[in-house]
């Protein structure tokens, strides 16, 4: 609900409007917006490269003076308002159209545009961005989980991929690719502001900056995704040894098991596949019958521990994990 007491000459002016011009709006999540498609709209949507960001924006103007404007260049597609909780603008919008060439003239002519005395807004080509990361998550959230989980409390989820973090060791960074970009910033929103609950540790949400995607796509020390069934492979941890105070993990989570009345955890891991580079992927199942569920997913691991096999540094990586989400401290 709109706080009443804000701006409310311009809100009754932009009932009005809608009143009067029969233009439907609709607000959901932090934006107000009209179209997407437009009544009478036949056919697919614009291309890429028919968005233009606007910015600048006087936080008490509305629909009924934008609008008009953006029309008078080219046919509107979609017109999307950035609102805060009390009714006023939060300084930017995005205006779709039907084709490129409306796109530039939008730009060619509002840029630097007097919407009022004192006030010039910018307008420039979005960049229509449809890729998020997702840093932070915990081994165990495997890729088939994820998408899963993503596609309840969004819409429009194109692809995921699962990378060994740059910045948390023993995490994962996921990479969200939407349909759209306003699928994907609505997405963004969703996770950074909801009540959304991923199983990770200092989880960070953002846009995908090119650094960051190209540092991803350039490893190639790390097997990738599609060299994994099913897609379910969760990137490759660091090379760093295990040292005796990690295979000190599984006594860690006995005792924080049995100090909880949990009982004893039960381990399952299984090699699925194994690369010439020495990473093998386990499949690794936790079962503790004190928790609700078991803890499951897929990592990779070195094989160079003890014996070889890379079951026990499987082992220990996934103890780690469920040490993390009980909420359990190393030092």
């Amino acid at each position: 609900m709109w706080t009443s007491s804000i701006n409310q000459a311009n809100k009754v002016a932009l009932l009005a409007w809608a009143k009067e011009t029969g233009i439907n709006l609709v607000q959901i999540n932090g934006q107000r917006r009209y179209g997407g498609p437009p009544p009478g709209w036949v056919g697919d949507p614009p291309p890429a490269g028919t968005e233009v960001f606007i910015g600048k924006l006087p936080q008490d103007l509305y629909e009924n003076t934008l609008i008009p404007l953006f029309q008078s260049v080219g046919k509107l597609y979609e017109f999307r308002l950035m609102m805060t909780f009390s009714g006023l603008n939060r300084g930017f919008a995005y205006a779709k159209y039907s084709n490129r060439r409306s796109a530039k003239e939008a730009i060619a002519a509002f840029n630097n545009f007097k919407v009022r005395e004192g006030c010039t807004i910018v307008v420039c080509k979005s960049t229509e961005k449809c890729e998020l990361s997702v840093d932070g998550l915990a081994a165990f959230v495997s890729q088939q989980e994820l998408e899963a989980m993503l596609r309840q409390v969004t819409e429009g989820v194109v692809s995921v991929a699962l990378y060994s973090s740059p910045c948390q060791e023993w995490a994962q960074l996921a990479v969200l690719k939407y349909s759209s970009h306003q699928a994907a910033a609505m997405a963004k929103k969703t996770l950074t502001e909801g009540n959304v609950r991923l199983s990770g540790v200092e989880m960070r949400v953002g846009w995908l900056s090119p650094n960051l995607k190209q540092k991803l796509q350039s490893s190639k020390e790390k097997p990738s995704s599609s060299q994994v069934q099913g897609g379910k492979g969760l990137g490759v941890p660091k090379q760093t040894p295990l040292s005796p105070v990690l295979y000190n993990v599984l006594d860690r989570l006995n005792t924080l098991c049995r100090r909880r009345y949990l009982g004893t955890p039960l381990f399952l891991t299984k090699c699925v596949q194994a690369n010439p580079n020495g990473w093998l992927l386990f499949w690794c199942r936790v079962v503790i019958p004190g928790c609700p569920r078991p803890f499951s997913g897929f990592t990779w691991v070195r094989q160079d521990g003890p014996d070889g096999s890379g079951h026990e540094e499987a082992k220990v990586t996934v103890a780690l994990q469920v040490l993390r989400i009980l909420g359990c401290q190393l030092v």
